[in-house]
């Protein structure tokens, strides 16, 4: 005989607050996991009025989009919880900021439509990156990034969840570009100091699979033999919906009051 399912308890949501979040300086080895139950913990020390799901194994009303790789540092992250009672989303950002440990940082709260205005993961496209090479001088990058871009596809093969897979990585990129360099001196051997370190900007579409920064990086390595000596470091800077026009709305303009909503261009 089937088992019945226990009759809700659970009190509805009476609002949806979107948050942004940052992964900065070691948190940015954190996993989407361990963040989860970070952010879980935090929901608790700050006595959040989270609601809760229905069934036989209830659990926190929290959606994620589009969260970044482990090793990666980000200062666009974004969530959306659902509450059981209203809150101010200033002194919600500020109370879950002080429960998460640093460099897990709450940067921004915005109240959402309670019903419709579309699912979070539908304001994101595209992401916009900055990747520091460690031991590769600008010229020696600028050479592989004009291949990359003269190449008609790219492709690389990456171990996922499904097998290993064999994608086009040229496809996905909007925009590659080396657009400084700086002397490199963190992450790096002790015995080697102020070695030079190019700087690429990277602005890519997010399809299936989506194409990360360490993906370009390994179609950079295919068409031009380029292998920094040092592991790279990559930054996500933002994330929104790329617009014909070449703008990046960010996921939260929509729920902004007017006077600050805006987009910017690539």
């Amino acid at each position: 005989m089937a088992r019945r399912q226990p009759e809700s308890n659970q009190e509805p949501v009476v609002q949806r607050i979107r948050l942004r979040y940052a992964k900065r300086g070691p948190m940015r080895f954190t996993s989407h996991r361990d963040f989860a139950r970070a952010f879980e913990r935090a929901l608790l020390r700050a006595n959040v009025p989270i609601a809760f799901s229905q069934g036989f194994s209830p659990h926190p009303k929290v959606s994620y989009a589009s969260a970044a790789p482990t090793g990666v540092a980000s200062e666009a992250e974004y969530l959306e919880i659902g509450l059981r009672a209203k809150v101010d989303p200033t002194e919600l950002r500020l109370a879950l900021d002080a429960a998460l440990s640093p460099g897990l940082d709450v940067l921004e709260a915005v109240q959402s439509p309670l019903n419709g205005g579309g699912s979070l993961a539908d304001r994101i496209d595209t992401g916009i990156w900055r990747v520091e090479l460690p031991g590769i001088t600008p010229g020696d990058a600028s050479v592989a990034v004009r291949s990359f871009l003269d190449a008609g596809e790219v492709l690389v093969e990456r171990l996922t969840k499904q097998g290993r897979r064999t994608f086009d990585t040229r496809a996905a990129v909007v925009r590659l570009a080396v657009v400084g360099s700086d002397s490199a001196t963190a992450d790096v051997p002790s015995e080697v100091t102020d070695i030079p370190c190019a700087i690429l900007d990277l602005v890519v579409r997010q399809g299936t699979p989506t194409v990360r920064p360490d993906d370009v990086l390994s179609g950079l390595r295919v068409v031009a033999d380029l292998e920094p000596p040092v592991p790279p470091r990559a930054t996500r800077l933002a994330q929104g919906v790329l617009t014909e026009q070449g703008e990046l709305v960010d996921p939260l303009a929509a729920d902004r009051p007017a006077a600050v909503v805006g987009a910017s261009s690539l």
